[in-house]
C-alpha cells in the first residue's frame, strides 16, 4: 500500500484556498465567454443571428444567460438571504437583485414571446436585458477573482518568512560537534556558528565574538558587535568570527516564529472595510423592493380587471428602473484606473480596500533605516588632528581606505566607497587583522594602521590628544566615530551614518499640511534616531523598538481612534505593516515587507506616499459621484415605473426607457472614472 501523506493544517488550508481559486476562475471564464456571447447576440453581431425569429432568438439568449445568472452568480444570492435572516443589504444584494430582475424581466418578454396567448391583452415590449444581467455577474465576480489573489498573498509572506530558517545547526554533545536538524535543537545545548552561516534559534554567547547582521530584526543596516554574554537572534546572519553560543529559545518561542505569529495574527484580525455602496445598498434596496411589492399588490386590488400579468410586468418594471447595474460599475470601474493610475506613477496598490481607506488617514509611522534614510552607511566627517604627521584629509583617507581594501565590513566598505568618490588610489595593505567588536589592524606602506573605537585607542595605550569631545559631539548626531592612529599618533576621527534621503524633508512637509501626523519608529538607539528625526522634520520619535513591539505602538496609536498607516522596507517592519490600516512598503525593500503592505512604492521614492493618498482622495470622490449617477436617472423613474400617473393619464413607462436610463447611468459612470487617467498626482 502506498504511503499516507500527513498535510499540516497550513498546507490543508493552502489546498481549500487554491480549490475554491480554481472554481473561482472556472466559473470567470465561463462568465466572459458566455456574457460575450450574449452581449453580442443581443446586438445581432453574430453572423446570422438576427435573421431568427424574435422568439427563438430570446429562447437561445435565456438558455445561455442561465448558467451565468444561477451558477457563475451563485455566490451574490446570499444577498437576498442577508435581507431576510439580518435584515440588511450589501453589494451582493445589489448584484442579486439588479440582475435578477433584469433577468426576470427578460424571461418574461421570452415567455411572452413564445407564448403571446398567455399575455393576450397586456402590450410588452419585446426589450431583453440578458446582456446586462451576464455582464455585470461577470464583471463583479473579476473583481472578486483579483481580491482573492491578493488575499493569497498574505500567505506567501509567511512561506518566505519560515525560508530564512536555516536546516541544519551544529551543536556539542558530549564533547563532539554534530550537525542536526534544527528540529532537534534543545534548549540548553551549545551551538557553534561559523562565518557567514545563519544562526539557528535565539541565545546567549559563551565564547567568542563576532559582528552580526540583525537587520532582518532591526531593520539597522551596520551589524552588531557581539560578544560573550550578549543575546543573539535566530536566522540573523554571523559576518565575521566564530562563536559558541547557549541556546535559551527554540521552535514556536523564537523570535523569527515570533514576527510570524504577529504578521498571521495582524492579518487575519484586520476587519474588512464596510464599502460605502454597501451603506447606501442598505437603505435603497429594502426600500425598492418595498415600492415593488406595493406596486404589485396595489394592481392586484385596485388595477382594471385585477390582471396578475399587468400587475407583474409593473412589479418588475419597478425593479428594472431601479436596478442599480451602473453601481455594480461605480466602484470597480473607478477602482481599475486609479490603481492603473498609480501604477503609472510607481504605485503599487492590493486592493480596493486598501486605495479606499488611504484617503482617511490621520497618521503616518516611518521605519527609519532604509525608509527615511538610504540604508546604506556613508562617510559624512573627516575630522584631522593638528598634531598628527599627516596634513591633509586625502592623505588620511587614503591610509584608512587602504587598510580595508579588500575588508567586508559595511563601515570599511563605506571608507573605501569615499576614497573612490575622491579619486584617490589605493593600495593593497601588507598585513591586515581584524580584531573583534574593536576595529581592525593594518600596514600599509610600511605604517602601522590602527582603526577602530574608542576602546581599541585605549587598549593600545594611543593618546586621544582632547578630541575625546569631538567625537560625542558625532555620536550625538547619529554618526559612527570611528578612530585612527598612524604609527601609535592618534590622527584622525572618520565618522560614518546613514543619511537621510534627499526628498525625505520635502515630503514630510507636505503629509503636514495634510494635517498629517508624523511618528518615527525605529529599533535604533535613541541617539541615532532623534538626529535623523530631527532633519526630517519629525517631532515624535519611538526608538529602540524590536519587531514585536513595533506592531504593538502601532495597536496603541489605533486605540486612541488613530487610522495608521506604516512606512517600511524590512522582514522587521513586517509585523506593523500588517498592523497598521494601510501597511506601505518600499519596493527597494524586502519580499517579505512588500506582501506584508497594502501598498508597494517600487522606486522607494518617499514622494509615493504623499501620490499615494492624493490618488485615494480622488478615486473616492470619482466613487461618491459615480453612486449619485448609478441612481439618480433610475430614482426618477421609480414612480412612473409604478404606474402612478396611468389612472390618471394614461402614462406608462416604457421599459426601453428603463433600459435607456440603465445604459446612460453605466456610460456616466464608467466616462466619469475614466478622468482620473487626466488626474495629475
Amino acid at each position: 500500500m502506498p504511503e499516507t501523506i500527513k498535510l499540516s493544517l497550513e498546507q490543508k488550508k493552502e489546498l481549500i484556498e487554491k480549490k475554491k481559486q480554481k472554481v473561482l476562475l472556472r466559473k470567470l471564464i465561463t462568465g466572459i465567454v458566455l456574457s460575450g456571447i450574449i452581449f453580442f447576440g443581443s446586438m445581432n453581431l453574430i453572423p446570422g443571428f438576427g435573421l431568427l425569429e424574435a422568439k427563438y432568438r430570446y429562447l437561445i439568449l435565456l438558455v445561455l444567460t442561465i448558467p451565468v445568472q444561477f451558477w457563475v452568480g451563485l455566490q451574490f444570492y446570499k444577498g437576498i438571504t442577508v435581507v431576510f435572516r439580518y435584515k440588511t443589504a450589501d453589494m451582493n444584494t445589489l448584484v442579486a437583485v439588479g440582475t435578477l430582475s433584469a433577468f426576470v424581466y427578460s424571461t418574461v418578454v421570452t415567455f411572452a414571446a413564445l407564448f403571446p396567448e398567455l399575455f393576450s391583452g397586456m402590450k410588452i415590449e419585446q426589450a431583453i436585458y440578458f446582456d446586462s444581467s451576464a455582464t455585470i455577474i461577470t464583471l463583479i465576480l473579476l473583481g472578486r477573482f483579483f481580491e482573492a489573489k491578493a488575499k493569497g498573498r498574505a500567505s506567501d509572506a509567511i512561506k518566505k518568512l519560515l525560508k530564512l530558517k536555516p536546516d541544519n545547526a551544529i551543536v556539542v554533545r558530549d564533547g563532539n560537534e554534530i550537525e542536526i536538524d534544527i528540529d532537534d535543537v534543545r534548549v540548553g545545548d551549545i551551538v557553534i556558528v561559523k562565518p557567514g552561516e545563519k544562526i539557528p534559534v535565539d541565545g546567549i554567547i559563551t565564547e567568542g565574538y563576532s559582528d552580526i547582521d540583525e537587520s532582518m530584526v532591526t531593520g539597522e543596516s551596520l551589524p552588531a558587535e557581539k560578544k560573550a554574554g550578549d543575546e543573539v537572534i535566530g536566522a540573523t546572519i554571523n559576518t565575521t568570527g566564530t562563536f559558541k553560543f547557549r541556546t535559551t529559545k527554540i521552535g514556536k518561542d523564537t523570535v523569527l516564529n515570533q514576527i510570524i505569529k504577529l504578521v498571521e495574527d495582524a492579518q487575519g484580525s484586520k476587519a474588512p472595510i464596510q464599502k460605502l455602496a454597501d451603506t447606501v445598498a442598505g437603505f435603497f434596496v429594502p426600500v425598492v423592493v418595498g415600492i415593488a411589492i406595493i406596486t404589485f399588490t396595489s394592481w392586484m386590488i385596485f388595477g382594471v380587471n385585477h390582471s396578475f400579468a399587468f400587475a407583474i410586468i409593473r412589479f418588475v418594471s419597478v425593479l428594472v428602473i431601479a436596478c442599480p447595474c451602473a453601481l455594480g460599475l461605480a466602484t470597480p470601474t473607478a477602482i481599475i484606473v486609479g490603481t492603473g493610475k498609480g501604477a503609472e506613477n510607481g504605485i503599487l496598490i492590493k486592493d480596493a480596500q486598501s486605495l479606499e481607506i488611504a484617503h482617511k488617514l490621520n497618521t503616518i509611522v516611518f521605519d527609519k533605516t532604509g525608509t527615511l534614510t538610504k540604508g546604506k552607511p556613508k562617510v559624512t566627517d573627516i575630522y584631522l588632528n593638528p598634531e598628527c604627521m599627516i596634513k591633509d584629509k586625502k592623505d588620511l583617507l587614503f591610509y584608512a581606505a587602504s587598510s580595508e581594501l579588500r575588508s567586508e565590513h559595511p563601515l570599511g566598505k563605506a571608507i573605501v566607497e569615499k576614497a573612490f568618490e575622491e579619486y584617490i588610489d589605493l593600495v593593497e595593505p601588507s598585513e591586515f587583522k581584524s580584531i573583534g567588536g574593536k576595529g581592525i589592524k593594518a600596514m600599509v606602506k610600511g605604517r602601522s594602521i590602527l582603526k577602530g573605537n574608542i576602546m581599541l585607542m585605549k587598549e593600545m595605550g594611543i593618546s586621544l590628544n582632547g578630541i575625546e569631545e569631538k567625537s560625542k559631539t558625532l555620536a550625538k548626531q547619529g554618526k559612527t566615530p570611528i578612530f585612527m592612529s598612524i604609527d601609535g599618533v592618534l590622527c584622525g576621527i572618520i565618522a560614518v551614518a546613514d543619511t537621510l534621503k534627499d526628498e525625505a524633508l520635502k515630503v514630510i512637509e507636505k503629509l503636514k499640511k495634510l494635517n498629517l501626523e508624523i511618528v518615527m519608529l525605529t529599533g535604533d538607539n535613541k541617539n541615532t534616531a532623534i538626529a535623523i528625526a530631527e532633519q526630517a522634520g519629525i517631532s515624535k520619535v519611538i526608538s529602540e523598538v524590536f519587531p514585536d513591539n513595533k506592531a504593538n505602538e502601532i495597536k496603541k496609536l489605533q486605540s486612541d481612534k488613530k487610522i495608521v498607516a506604516m512606512v517600511g522596507d524590512g522582514i522587521n517592519d513586517a509585523p506593523a505593516l500588517a498592523q497598521a490600516d494601510i501597511g506601505i512598503s518600499l519596493g527597494t525593500g524586502t519580499d517579505i515587507a512588500l506582501e506584508s503592505s497594502s501598498i508597494t512604492l517600487i522606486s522607494g521614492d518617499l514622494s509615493g506616499v504623499l501620490k499615494a493618498i492624493r490618488l485615494s482622495k480622488h478615486t473616492i470622490r470619482i466613487i461618491r459621484q459615480n453612486l449619485f449617477w448609478a441612481f439618480f436617472y433610475n430614482i426618477l423613474l421609480i414612480p412612473l415605473a409604478a404606474g402612478v400617473l396611468f389612472p390618471f393619464y394614461g402614462i406608462l413607462v416604457d421599459p426601453m426607457y428603463a433600459a435607456a436610463a440603465m445604459a446612460f447611468s453605466s456610460i456616466s459612470v464608467v466616462s466619469n472614472s475614466l478622468r482620473l487617467k487626466l488626474y495629475k498626482l
